[in-house]
């Protein structure tokens, strides 16, 4: 079977990262005059050379969100349901050689943390675990989703890398979506930061997004851990990823976020800075490449920065978000995966984004509407 290994290995970063350097002021304009971008596109617009361009960047970015997505933001919120980790990666308050206290929520757990994002209204909702094979495998997967699936309309999850099999599971159990983060691109820099456990393996987790794709999961998040190495580097191989996940799986939504590398126990310092306005150059010159593709904005950024963006091209963002497990209620205390930024409530989010004259959606969709939609498409 064809991955998108196949097509990684014809790249090499140091080249691209020339490339990246090397664009002139005339390539940023060429790439700015067109109504279709391609990935060769792409690459002038996340250069040091579109710096000055960021304003006429943000205008097309802003007029093609509202093309494509009207002014909506979509509202989610994560629910850890482990801190148990197998891997050693330098940057994560997980980490295996963490000294921490471990947990993994029960039944019991999980209803109450369910009913406090209930009550602050939400009905999106993305699972995350650490990367444990023994004890948050798929069985607790299916388990956990089981008990929650009345209660959101969207389910998506950022688990451990599964199998083909697997994945089909989580989708005929309803889940909307899967997220996985390559980390880095870099694959001799991955080695360092990644030194025990599964998730060292760079190949196994490069070729992960095409066994979600095989397993027709609805959507697919990626993403890479910008601060690890050079952000516009690895963003054109992020780019890369998803162009060819979109020509390969085309009956697939996607989705990209943004995580900058923040404090936790545990984790080193940044290699590689990036400042507000590389990150919202970033963002425009993913809208401007890519019409159709979802754009996230997490907890992660400072309520300053997430406020201004909305317009510019996000088309979801978390609030009041907990990265412990039982963080809303059971176990405030347990060791969070990293420490957020904006700290204010679902409700107060949810103004701020109407105050800009978007519209905050709670709920995206209604699975018994699609599920008709697909028997009508059979009928067919």
């Amino acid at each position: 079977m064809k991955t998108f290994k196949s097509v990684f290995d014809n790249y090499d970063w140091d080249t691209i990262k020339t490339k990246i350097y090397q664009t002139t002021a005339k390539d940023v304009e060429r790439a700015l005059a067109k109504n279709k971008r391609s990935l060769d596109d792409f690459l002038p617009l996340i250069s040091p050379a579109a710096k000055p361009y960021l304003e006429q960047m943000a205008q097309q970015a802003h007029e093609l969100t509202k093309k494509r997505f009207g002014k909506t933001i979509q509202m989610y919120a994560p629910l850890y349901l482990s801190n148990e980790c197998q891997n050693i990666c330098t940057y994560c308050g997980f980490s295996l050689d963490n000294k921490i206290k471990r947990k993994t929520l029960i039944e019991s757990e999980i209803t109450l943390e369910v009913e406090a994002l209930k009550s602050a209204g939400f009905d999106h909702v993305l699972l995350v675990t650490g990367e444990a094979n023994y004890t948050v495998n798929i069985h607790y997967f299916l388990k956990a989703i089981d008990q929650i699936k009345n209660d959101f309309s969207t389910i998506s999850v950022e688990v451990q890398p599964l199998s083909t099999e697997e994945y089909e599971q989580l989708h005929d159990a309803g889940v909307y979506s899967v997220l996985v983060y390559q980390e880095t691109y870099h694959q001799e820099v991955y080695k360092k930061y990644h030194t025990k456990g599964k998730k060292s393996n760079f190949d196994f987790r490069l070729e992960t997004p095409d066994r979600v794709g095989t397993a027709g999961i609805h959507k697919i998040g990626l993403g890479v851990l910008l601060g690890l190495e050079d952000w516009r580097t690895d963003s054109f191989f992020n780019a890369l990823h998803l162009d060819y996940l979109q020509k390969t799986y085309w009956q697939t939504k996607y989705a990209v976020s943004f995580p900058r590398l923040r404090p936790a126990e545990g984790v080193i310092e940044p290699n590689f800075i990036m400042d507000d306005t590389d990150l919202t150059q970033l963002i425009c010159a993913y809208r401007l490449w890519s019409e159709d593709l979802e754009i996230s904005m997490s907890t992660r950024e400072n309520e300053k920065f997430r406020d201004n963006i909305i317009p510019i091209g996000i088309t979801s963002m978390s609030a009041g978000s907990k990265t412990n497990p039982g963080g809303y209620v059971v176990d405030p205390q347990s060791l969070e995966q990293f420490e957020i930024s904006d700290e204010r409530s679902a409700s107060e989010i949810a103004k701020v984004i109407s105050s800009r004259g978007y519209e905050p959606v709670w709920k995206d969709w209604d699975k018994s509407f699609n599920q008709r939609s697909s028997v009508e498409c059979q009928r067919i």
